[in-house]
């Protein structure tokens, strides 16, 4: 059975998943790319080295995300949202982001090996401080699901 996401099922999906893509559009161009993500009240956190994708962004803030959950072919829902970019530029801001994000990925880290073996070093700290924090404020969403007979 095929249909539409509610609200309520929407911001689930947004919850609970870790990973999704961003697609941007610049200069004649479009741009999809995944990022890890935590989703808080309405908003897409994340961080990036600069790059293709914050280059575009700031030129266009104007962008679209995708996510899924997906347990199998016949099994999945999806969700769709558009909204604006938006830096988090001056140290309280960023500080706010990255604390959104930790708190999301802290619980996700289930083993030694997810942890880098050289821990919090002057040059991961020093990559950390030039790591471009932003949020994606979403202004419009929609979502669609597939399930089996059975497996709702």
């Amino acid at each position: 059975m095929l249909g539409t996401l509610t609200p309520q099922q929407i911001e689930h999906v947004l919850q609970s998943q870790t990973t999704g893509r961003i697609g941007c559009y610049a200069k004649g161009q479009v741009y999809v790319v995944p990022v890890t993500y935590a989703y808080s009240e309405g908003y897409i956190y994340a961080h990036s080295q600069e790059g293709r994708k914050i280059l575009m962004m700031r030129e266009n803030p104007n962008v679209c995300f995708e996510v899924e959950a997906i347990e199998n072919m016949a099994n999945w829902r999806t969700v769709i949202a558009w909204g604006q970019y938006e830096e988090l530029k001056s140290e309280n801001e960023r500080q706010a982001g990255m604390s959104i994000l930790q708190s999301r990925f802290m619980p996700v880290v289930t083993s030694a090996t997810v942890m880098p073996s050289h821990g919090m070093g002057p040059e991961i700290v020093e990559k950390a401080k030039r790591a471009v924090v932003y949020r994606i404020k979403l202004a419009e969403s929609t979502g669609r699901y597939e399930v089996t007979r059975g497996k709702h």
